[in-house]
């Protein structure tokens, strides 16, 4: 009865710590998503505003300064990690499905798992695995020598 009693009570502690371990990771990958779309959010009414006030320049992306100080104000801004900003390589040939941003996420859950949460030029926002954000990355114009090494990896 006893040790019936203390496999049961260990099952349900094991299940219980996999379950809060996917929990947290979920949340996490959830906040940063939300902080991602909130810098896509600032990004288009900088867009929108700089559009207004400077008819004459064709921008299409801020400058990496105004990006991290719009981040340091964003919820959940500490679960985004290191960002990678690609505006350099945005210019008017660009198309509303080129990447912007991205940040690389790895979580211990299986369920959660590795990847990226990518920003897109037209505001939204979208988790990749690994081998999708690589496909995509290698389809985009000018890319940095970090961007190179990770394509050329396995």
């Amino acid at each position: 009865m006893l040790v019936t009693e203390s496999v049961i009570i260990l099952a349900i502690t094991v299940i219980a710590v996999v379950a809060m371990i996917n929990l947290k990771d979920y949340v996490n990958r959830s906040e940063a998503m939300r902080a991602m779309r909130q810098l896509g959010i600032e990004i288009l009414k900088w867009r929108q505003q700089f559009a207004n006030e400077h008819p004459q320049i064709h921008r299409l992306a801020p400058p990496e300064p105004w990006i991290e100080r719009q981040r340091v104000n964003l919820p959940g801004n500490v679960r985004l990690g290191e960002l990678t900003y690609r505006a350099r390589y945005i210019d008017s040939e660009s198309t509303p499905d080129e990447i912007l941003a991205y940040t690389e996420k790895s979580y211990r859950s299986p369920l959660v798992g590795k990847g990226y949460i990518v920003l897109f030029l037209d505001g939204h926002i979208e988790w990749m695995s690994k081998d999708q954000f690589k496909e995509l990355l290698s389809k985009q114009r000018g890319k940095s020598p970090l961007e190179l090494r990770l394509l050329q990896q396995n």
